[in-house]
């Protein structure tokens, strides 16, 4: 068991041990989102294990409901690792939440199947979600502060971004696993026990970020902190508040958090998670197709966040988010609209790298500005709670509500549902300060 609390000191802080911190947050933060997006990436395969029999479409559903499921844990996840954070240190909740994320993953990877256990299949796959909702919710807030912190003023729209690549490359990770097991396997081994395999190196690589991260630095912002902060509050007219209660001073930045990311997730998970589905079941391309396709797309999406963190860095964050407010206004209709329609792979493809460039305007800089919005003290909280909650009520969502709308014959209204909440942000972007020249993260 490692040392959660391990002691922090003052760290002598240069470019090389900045990286080495970022890289060693960054790998964590993929293997965690790898264990995450497996169950997506493999709810094709499994989908049949855990229900019982019945078409594609209903199968997917369940499947998508559990995922959702997950997804309700974020916000206890955002709160809890979120106090975790500001009280005990980015890098301990960092270990604790990939931790959680391992035992979820080997949770899955042991369950027997319906035809076994019966109705407690689906119910430890429910247990399973729920603990890696709750390490997922915890992360996300947890790690944009840590990059954000950890970062130089100069290049933290770029060093941030870095929390996006690595969120992708675990996507990719994902899609390499399960195009090397549909080549290695057939499609019968895959639905009967070859689904298992990737859950099993999700729980092995967990332990390989657990090693990186112990080996991490602490932030200064936290380390400063600590030498003038009361534990477990703050001192107002002599009396201790809690962290929670210093958050609530702050009402315009936690309603400025749900506000940009509602257009962000909702877009981030139908072009990413769910567009993989929609590529076999509305599409109509092979499963193996729809992955080839679905990974060329994120390794452009990968490549695109450190370009945009740069270019945020130079203009400043409002012009890149707005970027993707018209963008996803304008553009998610008719994308999804001729992406349902078209029958050639370059042609998807070309389709979902409009709709990655797009996105990516979101993605590259959401965690910098979240943390530039809050002070030291309540940063990870503030970050992690309001993200949490807007994620798990409309992004844990999209892929039912899609599926929903395609089981009822009314696909296309999940188009402009999605286009509903991009207008939603975009209405954020244009009344919020650029939080490049109004940051509260001060040191360098």
């Amino acid at each position: 068991m490692p040392d959660l609390t391990t002691s922090i000191r003052p760290p002598q802080r240069t470019m090389a041990s900045r990286i080495k911190s970022i890289f060693s947050g960054s790998v964590g933060n993929l293997v965690e989102w790898y264990d995450w997006y497996i169950y997506s990436a493999f709810a094709l395969y499994f989908a049949p294990a855990f229900f019982p029999k019945g078409d594609q479409t209903a199968q997917l559903l369940n499947s998508a409901a559990i995922f959702a499921v997950g997804f309700l844990m974020r916000p206890l996840g955002g709160w809890l690792l979120g106090l975790y954070a500001d009280r005990h240190g980015r890098k301990a909740a960092l270990l604790l939440s990939v931790l959680l994320m391992c035992a979820g993953s080997l949770l899955i990877a042991l369950t027997p199947a319906y035809a076994s256990i019966g109705v407690f299949a689906p119910v430890l796959l429910v247990v399973s979600r729920l603990l890696q909702g709750l390490s997922v919710g915890g992360e996300y807030g947890t790690s944009a502060t840590y990059l954000s912190e950890m970062a130089d003023r100069k290049n933290r729209g770029f060093f941030s971004s870095f929390q996006y690549v690595t969120l992708i490359a675990g996507q990719l990770l994902a899609l390499v696993v399960q195009l090397a097991l549909q080549k290695v396997l057939t499609d019968a081994q895959l639905h009967e026990w070859g689904w298992r395999i990737p859950f099993v190196i999700g729980a092995l690589a967990a332990l390989v970020a657990l090693y990186l991260r112990q080996h991490m630095e602490e932030t200064d912002a936290f380390v400063k902190q600590e030498e003038t902060e009361v534990p477990q509050g703050e001192i107002v007219n002599n009396q201790k508040i809690s962290k929670m209660r210093v958050l609530l001073q702050y009402p315009r930045e936690v309603l400025t958090v749900v506000g940009l990311t509602l257009g962000g997730t909702i877009v981030f998970y139908t072009f990413t998670t769910y567009t993989q589905k929609f590529l076999v079941n509305t599409a109509g391309f092979t499963k193996a197709e729809a992955t080839l396709i679905s990974f060329w797309t994120l390794a452009v999406a990968m490549v695109l966040q450190p370009l945009m963190g740069a270019i945020s860095d130079r203009v400043g964050r409002r012009p890149v988010l707005l970027f993707f407010g018209v963008g996803a206004t304008l553009g998610t209709v008719p994308l999804m609209t001729l992406l349902g329609q078209t029958h050639t792979s370059w042609g998807a493809f070309g389709l979902l790298v409009v709709a990655m460039i797009i996105m990516s305007g979101y993605t590259s800089i959401n965690a910098v500005v979240k943390a530039e919005l809050f002070p030291t003290e309540i940063r990870a909280l503030g970050v992690g709670l309001p993200y949490a909650l807007t994620v798990a009520i409309f992004g844990g969502t999209a892929e039912y509500v899609a599926l929903l709308a395609k089981d009822q014959g009314v696909e296309a209204w999940f188009y402009w549902y999605v286009t509903l909440c991009a207008v939603i942000s975009l209405i954020v972007y244009l009344r919020m300060a650029d939080t490049k020249h109004t940051s509260r993260i001060t040191h360098d």
